[in-house]
């Protein structure tokens, strides 16, 4: 497969240097280029031509889209058969004390190698993304980290180097556009079999949904992967890829102010790139109507076990007869309610001049409302 070229000849001479300095540890700690500005890559997945870029070679923190090459590792490794998919990964101390965003490991639990992919694509789980590159690195991160930036040099990406599996803060820890972009054909290109996980809505782990939060699947047309990214010093991160009419872009914008404009210049990008492909433009996916949804779970005896979610139900309806709120109780959650966020309790009192009931208020979300049309078959 064709290797995306350095764009001069000078930035192999300081990557040399770079890499000497690493060499021989007197390199003091690397500081990523920060100008207030984004850099941003479009590449055609197929052959690796550029087709736009803005400062794709400033040396930025990654921040999650770090997780990228650990997916990329634990891809390869399943591949050989190092590793199954069902196999048991065991959770540090470590590991299980990573700062959020995570799935609330527990030291000494374990968790298999798809789970922890899962983890990666959809929350971006960093106590996931330890334990697996832990896992990988034979109990160790930082060797796992030393996988990653040597498996980076082969892949060409001249300006990266790894401190972690998470992508948490480290100020060593830098990347380019430029690389991410290579990186993420490769994942394409070499592990097709496993791209389909950088699509997944979301999946149950112990019971609970954790949905994916890549703001570009169902928003933008074609869209179907790869990874958000985030901290205060990198700014706001987004690698995507877009397929419409066979053709397939991957695009890269790095150290947005907002997750707005990031994914506002995401989609201006690769609506360019489409167009100078020759591909038809697409209309805006529409979202589905989305309304508000309680859950309610009724109190122990009394008024509150006869009422529940149903004294929710009747109070709704006194305020707003014409379109009352969504209410459902915990304890048996409809299939159709989606995007459910849990809360932790909350008493809520509703009004005796409504109706006699209280009821523990324990999540609001949105469900859907689907349109079903009805058409007499015709002879």
């Amino acid at each position: 497969m064709s290797r995306i070229p350095m764009s001069r000849l000078s930035r192999l001479k300081v990557t040399a240097t770079v890499g000497l300095c690493v060499g021989l540890g007197g390199m003091q700690a690397a500081r990523a280029q920060y100008v207030g500005q984004v850099s941003a890559i479009v590449l055609d997945a197929r052959t690796g031509a550029v087709l736009s870029e803005q400062d794709p070679d400033l040396r930025r923190y990654p921040a999650s889209l770090t997780k990228l090459m650990t997916l990329y590792l634990a891809f390869k490794a399943v591949r050989t058969g190092q590793v199954t998919l069902e196999q048991p990964m065991p959770v540090s101390v470590h590991a299980a004390s990573m700062e959020p965003s995570k799935l609330g490991l527990r030291p000494g639990s374990t968790l298999t190698v798809e789970q922890a992919v899962l983890a990666l694509v959809t929350k971006s789980a960093n106590d996931a993304a330890c334990a697996l590159g832990e896992f990988l690195g034979g109990g160790d991160e930082t060797r796992f980290a030393a996988m990653m930036t040597r498996e980076a040099g082969r892949l060409g990406m001249y300006d990266t180097v790894f401190r972690n599996a998470s992508g948490l803060p480290n100020p060593e820890q830098m990347t380019s556009a430029r690389d991410l972009a290579v990186l993420a054909r490769h994942l394409i290109v070499d592990y097709g079999e496993y791209y389909h996980y950088f699509a997944v809505p979301g999946f149950y782990f112990h019971g609970h949904e954790v949905p994916n939060h890549d703001p570009m699947l169902g928003a933008y047309p074609g869209a179907d992967g790869l990874k958000t990214g985030y901290t205060a010093v990198a700014g706001h991160n987004l690698v995507t890829s877009a397929v419409r009419d066979n053709v397939r872009l991957i695009g890269v914008v790095m150290g947005a102010k907002s997750n707005n404009r990031r994914n506002a210049t995401m989609a201006a990008l690769l609506d360019n790139g489409f167009e100078a492909k020759g591909v038809a433009p697409v209309a805006p996916v529409a979202r589905p109507a989305m309304r508000p949804l309680l859950l309610a779970r009724a109190g122990g005896g009394g008024v509150v076990g006869r009422h529940g979610a149903h004294g929710m139900r009747l109070a709704s309806m006194r305020l707003n007869p014409v379109q009352p709120d969504e209410v459902a109780d915990a304890s048996a959650i409809p299939a159709s309610y989606t995007r459910l966020r849990r809360g932790h309790g909350t008493v809520t009192h509703i009004h005796p001049a409504v109706v006699h009931a209280h009821v523990h208020l324990v999540g609001m979300g949105h469900v859907t409302h689907a349109t079903h049309v009805h058409a007499k078959a015709r002879s």
